[in-house]
């Protein structure tokens, strides 16, 4: 589909255009990203949520062991510059959860990947993602998902969720 505009580059929730659109061409860019899985975030607020989650995500899910031991309040606030009480509301409001426990939520997943492949222990996951003890890593997998981390080893089919669905 003809959308009437030349697309520099898209980027999670940002399109980059030659000039500004007329109404019905952002409702075909709207459209057109729609058919192929994309989402145009128009409002700051909305695109403030996706950049939250997308600092959150790299951070857990970074291979170049990024210290996940920093304190998470502080590292968004800093890095998007903006007060951390209006962050945190924001994204709950939202979300319908606290930025905390999509942290969480994204460290269990990480987890469970790491358990699915095999290549570390326990220990070493639990070391990697910030846990303070294999047994604060325990006790939070179970409470987030029902099972023990070696249960969920045992697993033939384990229950694992893509990035963008956790929470």
């Amino acid at each position: 589909m003809k959308i009437g505009q030349t697309i520099h580059s898209i980027k999670l929730g940002e399109v980059e255009l030659d000039g500004t659109p007329s109404i019905h061409e952002i409702d075909r860019i709207k459209s057109t990203l729609q058919n192929n899985g994309f989402e145009l975030l128009e409002d700051k607020q909305s695109k403030l949520i996706e950049l939250i989650k997308n600092l959150i995500i790299e951070l857990v899910h970074d291979k170049n062991g990024i210290n996940l031991n920093i304190n998470i309040s502080d590292y968004l606030s800093s890095t998007l510059n903006t007060d951390y009480s209006y962050l945190s509301n924001l994204f709950s409001s939202y979300e319908g959860i606290t930025i905390e426990k999509y942290l969480i939520l994204q460290r269990i997943e990480r987890v469970k990947e790491l358990l699915f492949y095999d290549e570390f222990t326990l220990s070493e996951i639990a070391n990697l993602l910030g846990y303070s003890s294999v047994a604060h890593l325990s006790a939070q997998f179970k409470k987030t998902i029902g099972l023990t981390p070696s249960e969920f080893k045992k697993l033939k089919n384990p229950m694992r969720k893509t990035l963008d669905n956790v929470g």
